[in-house]
């Protein structure tokens, strides 16, 4: 989720910025699977939230950027600290143990997802390691992801469309190259 907030940044997509009302902020949060009275009591998102979301995303894109693993634990860690109060483990709907963050009554919306992305970043720092926080690979995206492939050789931080984009582009160059694509003479 941190790194779908990231790239909802208008300096990553080309269509602009995808927060544009507190509408699509719920939309991106119920896609997420958040629900909105677990963060905030059931209240819609706002304008204030909105812009408090904004300001999340760069600190979150700050860390995916971050130099050291330190640098990673200590900012992620302000963000868990910013309304967290501790972790527990509970059983969903469906039986199977989640974890779960308590926080403070008086959190934000920005506030609950920081603690959220906080918690979610140190898990895979531990679990992955520094170097899976990475860029997109694709000329001219500016996007981020964390790696979390098996293998580790994720490129693209939405493979869907800047990997497509990419294997378009290198087939096109092959047929140009093999003069498929050129134009026919006489």
């Amino acid at each position: 989720m941190a790194t779908d907030l990231v790239n909802t940044s208008p300096a990553v997509r080309s269509s602009g910025e995808i927060l544009t009302t507190p509408a699509a902020l719920t939309q991106f949060l119920t896609e997420h699977g958040i629900h909105l009275d677990a963060v905030t009591q059931g209240r819609r998102p706002t304008e204030e939230d909105l812009d408090q979301v904004r300001a999340l995303r760069q600190e979150v894109r700050t860390i995916l950027e971050a130099a050291t693993e330190e640098d990673v634990v200590n900012a992620a860690t302000a963000l868990v600290t910013r309304a967290g109060i501790g972790p527990s483990l509970h059983r969903d709907a469906d039986g199977r143990w989640q974890w779960y963050v308590a926080t403070s009554s008086n959190a934000s919306l920005a506030d609950e997802l920081a603690v959220l992305m906080g918690t979610g970043l140190l898990g895979a720092l531990r679990t992955l390691s520094h170097d899976r926080f990475r860029h997109c690979t694709a000329p001219a995206c500016n996007g981020m992801f964390v790696d979390t492939s098996k293998a580790g050789r994720r490129r693209y931080c939405m493979p869907d469309i800047c990997g497509n984009r990419r294997n378009v582009a290198n087939y096109r160059a092959r047929k140009m190259a093999d003069g498929e694509g050129a134009p026919q003479g006489p």
